[in-house]
């Protein structure tokens, strides 16, 4: 069994494991046509659960994955964030992904930022990552340009069609973006001299 998964707080949110809580709010999300807009389509409440059980087994088996994010006082639902082992083929894999789904009400708020980048902190400090992946299509401006703020380089090289999606899907090609350790460390030695 997987050892418990400590509780990740940055100045406005938590970043915590699965409760069974957590099914509604993640439901009433992935059927939001806004959310999922650039993902292969809107999930019912049996898919978006089945996707939760996957969330949480990912946890079970390696001790870190997607975390429930909510507000530091817990009231509200915010997303899901955090960091998942890809082993489906592409350029990059195996590889460590930094990831986030945000409820559309809380958008432009810059949660999935904050969210992502303690992710990132705890890959690269707890987990000891050498290298940390994110990817999107390129039509969904909002994912790449959080990727830029979190400091990932963009790897043209990297770029690829998505082997899990059709080959007429207009979501199939996607681009791709690295975070590397040693740049973390120099971020975040950045950060602390602001």
């Amino acid at each position: 069994m997987a050892r418990e998964f400590p509780d990740i707080l940055t100045p406005r949110l938590c970043l915590r494991a699965w409760r069974e809580a957590d099914l509604a709010p993640f439901a009433a999300m992935n059927s939001d046509p806004r959310v999922m807009e650039y993902l292969p389509g809107l999930l019912d409440r049996p898919a978006s659960d089945a996707a939760a059980s996957r969330l949480r087994a990912h946890f079970e088996e390696h001790g870190f994955g997607k975390c429930v994010v909510e507000t530091r006082d817990g009231n509200d639902f915010v997303g899901v964030v955090g960091l998942g082992w890809c082993t489906f083929e592409a350029p990059i894999n195996p590889s460590v992904e930094v990831g986030w789904r945000v409820a559309a009400s809380h958008w432009g708020k810059g949660y999935a930022t904050e969210a992502a980048r303690a992710a990132l902190d705890y890959g690269f400090g707890e987990l000891r990552l050498e290298r940390i992946t994110s990817f999107t299509v390129p039509a969904n401006e909002r994912s790449w340009r959080v990727m830029q703020r979190l400091g990932m380089t963009y790897t043209p090289m990297n770029d690829f069609d998505h082997p899990l999606l059709p080959p007429e899907s207009p979501l199939r090609r996607h681009v791709t973006y690295v975070m590397r350790k040693e740049d973390w460390a120099r971020l975040a030695k950045d950060r602390e001299v602001q």
